[in-house]
């Protein structure tokens, strides 16, 4: 059941990942709900994503809270 939020998190990602202010409230609730093993894994597919979108990079700073 958790793998299936964490996927779920990233589909959900990808689709608003066309804005940067809507990414970082998505990326909030999806650091409020997974296990922490769960973000640092987000946090290396973030990466790439980045690489795509950089202006998502903003957004960052979330993981660390």
């Amino acid at each position: 059941m958790a793998r299936a939020m964490f996927e779920y998190t990233k589909t959900v990602l990808e689709k608003v990942s066309f804005n940067p202010a809507l990414f970082c409230k998505e990326l909030q609730k999806a650091v409020d709900r997974l296990l922490p093993f769960e973000v640092e894994e987000l946090q290396i597919w973030l990466k790439q994503l980045i690489l795509q979108n950089p202006e998502l990079g903003e957004c960052m700073p979330l993981l660390k809270s």
